[in-house]
């Protein structure tokens, strides 16, 4: 999730001029979208939601969408896209997970992409998670592969240096989520530390709630 700590909030304005990132979120809302779970009636939490990027290419498929993110700049820029466009069914938060702030509400799906390596603790926020998902509701998580700490010029705020897929499975499954899926969501191609370009894989890891 987005924190100012890492200049989140001074990036915000410029965020959506990367063409990296715009690729990002159309290749998870695509993957998402494939996965046949969103339906017109369903509510969504975007766990890390930015400046919308994905949240606004996946409402026009469910009902509503609540964006929560812990940087309130990006969050500006989210709500403006919304003023802009006179959009229904959508809206954010600005919450610190980090900060003991707690989840609320009830939704369908929670969608959390690319923020996971940015949360310290695992587990308490995939039991939050799991406190707010609906009967058989489902959870995708889009993150990076083990990525040696080469994605991010700048770790302080990056916990995890990518995921093992099965690893995060079985903390999905100890969290209380079955039927656990993943595939190859997007490539994201970018120079590292000594100039080089290198490749690196997103994953779509989706689970649906325990009965």
């Amino acid at each position: 999730m987005g924190t100012d700590k890492w200049n989140f909030g001074k990036e915000a304005a410029s965020w959506d001029k990367n063409p990296g990132r715009v690729k990002l979120a159309d290749d998870v809302a695509r993957a998402i979208s494939d996965e046949k779970i969103l339906t017109p009636d369903m509510d969504v939490l975007d766990f890390g939601c930015g400046t919308g990027l994905l949240a606004l290419r996946l409402r026009p498929q469910v009902r509503s969408i609540t964006g929560v993110d812990s940087s309130q700049g990006m969050l500006d820029v989210f709500n403006k896209k919304i003023v802009a466009g006179n959009l229904t069914g959508i809206k954010t938060q600005c919450l610190d997970f980090e900060k003991g702030d707690v989840l609320e509400g009830t939704y369908g799906l929670i969608v959390c992409s690319m923020t996971l390596h940015h949360v310290r603790k695992i587990k308490p926020l995939l039991d939050q998670f799991y406190k707010i998902v609906s009967p058989q509701g489902y959870l995708c998580i889009a993150d990076l592969d083990p990525d040696d700490g080469q994605f991010h010029g700048d770790n302080d705020t990056v916990f995890h240096c990518g995921f093992d897929r099965t690893e995060l499975r079985r903390s999905l499954m100890d969290a209380g989520f079955d039927d656990i899926t993943d595939r190859t969501a997007a490539n994201m191609t970018k120079p590292v530390a000594d100039g080089s370009m290198r490749s690196f894989s997103v994953f779509l890891m989706t689970g649906r709630k325990r009965p």
